[in-house]
């Protein structure tokens, strides 16, 4: 009887081994990622400082790339952390029939399957404004503050009056994100520093308030020409968050154009949800991880005209995670909703933000 019970017990390991094996079979074969085009360092170099500072017209400078490169040189687990983030990212639009390798797109549009719903519904993000002054004019009014609320909510429901503008070849990619942003707090902090630069200084001495459930933003002086900056997914909760500098936040008030119509942040939202500049931070083979955007080998500054040819294709100018003025960026497309609403899918970076 011993031998026998023994031998069930052999036959019923080897069963659950077997099972086990198939398990991790299906898993691996249900969902493949190519995960070969994958980057975090990024190329910064001053060139775009020095364009801001020494260029006669303002141009857009985002310190995102800056700051990422600063922050995986101090911390050498944040690289993997990333790695997952998009791994997860590419895994979760893998299983709703997307390419898993979205890179080197030539955009297009018009047309094509609706895609697949991700039973994420609406999602809406509480934001706390942490305003950081040392004048009267960086403490910025309310009404400042709803102004760019307001502009986050059109942009990222496709509500803007002039997402109109798109060309033919890119309206039928121009995307609705069913995000949304409602104000949770306005905190006001008086200081006597004029200029924070991009270290997070202003975030180590103003802490952010419930960075798991909600967006943070700081509105500083940031100094240097630079608008502002933001943390991808993946990063320390201490610093999760986006900075702006209080000009090129909102629509009213202390603003300054061709910045003035709340894209700054706009743009630095859309590196929060894990959106790459539109460019890849790179040249031609050097992808955003989307499939709908063109690709190009550097930003766009000012207005351009349409089209503007890079890499062989026409550069998807007015998305909001290119550099031109405020005035010329109206769109987010279909691929790059998929990526920002995939981090609040069950296991992505920001789950935790859902109630």
């Amino acid at each position: 009887m011993k031998k026998i019970l023994l031998g069930m017990a052999a036959i019923a390991l080897l069963f659950t081994a077997c099972d086990d094996d198939k398990n991790e079979i299906i898993e691996d074969q249900s969902v493949k990622v190519d995960m070969s085009d994958f980057f975090v360092y990024t190329d910064t170099s001053d060139d775009l400082v020095s364009k801001s500072l020494n260029s006669k017209n303002k141009v857009k400078t985002c310190h995102t790339m800056h700051v990422l490169n600063k922050q995986l040189d101090a911390n050498p687990g944040l690289e993997k952390k990333m790695y997952d983030v998009e791994y997860h990212t590419r895994s979760f639009i893998a299983a709703k029939g997307k390419p898993t390798k979205p890179g080197n797109g030539n955009g297009g549009g018009g047309g094509g399957e609706e895609p697949t719903p991700d039973n994420l519904g609406v999602i809406n993000i509480p934001v706390n404004v942490i305003v950081v002054y040392s004048n009267s004019n960086e403490n910025i009014s309310n009404a400042q503050i709803a102004s760019q609320i307001a502009v986050l909510n059109d942009d990222f429901r496709k509500a803007n009056n002039d997402v109109n503008q798109a060309p033919a070849e890119f309206s039928g990619v121009a995307a609705d994100s069913e995000i949304t942003f409602t104000l949770a707090n306005t905190f006001r902090h008086a200081s006597s520093t004029t200029s924070w630069g991009t270290n997070n200084a202003v975030k180590s001495a103003y802490p952010p308030v419930n960075p798991e459930t909600h967006l943070n933003i700081w509105v500083c002086n940031i100094g240097g020409g630079i608008l502002g900056y933001a943390q991808f997914p993946g990063g320390n909760l201490s610093t999760d968050g986006v900075v702006c500098s209080p000009q090129y936040f909102g629509t009213t008030g202390y603003v300054s154009a061709p910045f003035d119509k709340g894209r700054t942040m706009t743009h630095e939202v859309g590196h929060y949800l894990n959106l790459r500049h539109i460019w890849g931070d790179g040249r031609c083979k050097r992808d955003d991880f989307v499939s709908d955007t063109p690709s190009s080998d550097g930003p766009n500054y000012g207005c351009p005209s349409y089209p503007t040819v890079n890499c062989r294709s026409n550069d998807m100018t007015m998305n909001y995670m290119d550099y031109v003025d405020d005035a010329c960026m109206y769109m987010f497309s279909e691929g790059q909703k998929e990526r920002m609403r995939a981090i609040f899918a069950p296991g992505g970076a920001r789950e935790s933000m859902l109630p």
